[in-house]
């Protein structure tokens, strides 16, 4: 067991920092952009779901039910291999935001809609009575109202998107999975490597985490 923490790959992997740390401001890029594609959709598609029109709210169960019910490594190899057959050439990077951002965006709409749906609908209907329309119901009047019941979970969900990035390792995508699993075969220094890295992304998200059981207890006094 020592022999897999030798001091010398120790040394190695300090020697070689500048490639992890490339491969953090990877994952960081990441996580940021999927994360704002995921609350975009999952806005659009959270209210679609709770939409009046039935054909609505069945485009969002199907968004959500593919999404939710396929490998998140199975659509990234997907969009890896298929976009070029559409003439789509996307950097790596991209179709790492693509992909986490899209799978991510399902678990987030329906946050959205149990957040929409857990506001009183006595709500709804003191809108119209006023005058607005549905959409201005919805984005003054409800939502704000379902801010407490989803932000903790939309902290869960980001915490997920940061590990959820790790599956750029499997199309080579430079994030800090793919630059551990590199180096360490590279060098056969295992142990140091995937030891930092997931002290690394423990870092990344035990705030997170934190600030998650914030919210749920300011939830529960509220």
């Amino acid at each position: 067991m020592a022999e897999i923490f030798a001091g010398f790959k120790w040394i190695a992997l300090l020697d070689d920092r500048e490639l992890f740390i490339e491969g953090l401001i990877t994952t960081l890029e990441v996580a940021v952009f999927a994360m704002l594609l995921s609350l975009i959709l999952g806005i659009i598609f959270g209210i679609a779901g709770v939409f009046p029109k039935k054909w609505v709210r069945c485009v969002d169960r199907v968004y959500v039910e593919f999404f939710q019910n396929t490998p998140l490594v199975i659509q990234a190899i997907f969009l890896y291999h298929a976009l070029p057959h559409l003439h789509i050439m996307l950097p790596v990077i991209a179709i790492g935001i693509l992909g986490v951002g899209i799978y991510s965006g399902a678990y987030m709409s329906e946050i959205f809609r149990s957040g929409i749906n857990a506001v009183p609908k006595g709500q709804m209907e003191s809108g119209m009575s006023q005058g607005f329309g549905y959409w201005k119901i919805m984005w003054y009047i409800i939502l704000p109202q379902a801010k407490r019941t989803i932000l903790p979970a939309l902290g869960n969900q980001s915490i997920g998107i940061i590990k959820n990035t790790s599956v750029l390792a499997m199309i080579a995508g430079g994030d800090l999975m793919y630059t551990a699993d590199s180096w360490a075969g590279a060098n056969m220094y295992y142990g140091p490597a995937y030891l930092v890295t997931g002290f690394i992304y423990w870092m990344l998200c035990f705030p997170l985490t934190k600030w998650v059981q914030q919210l749920e207890k300011k939830a529960e006094v509220g």
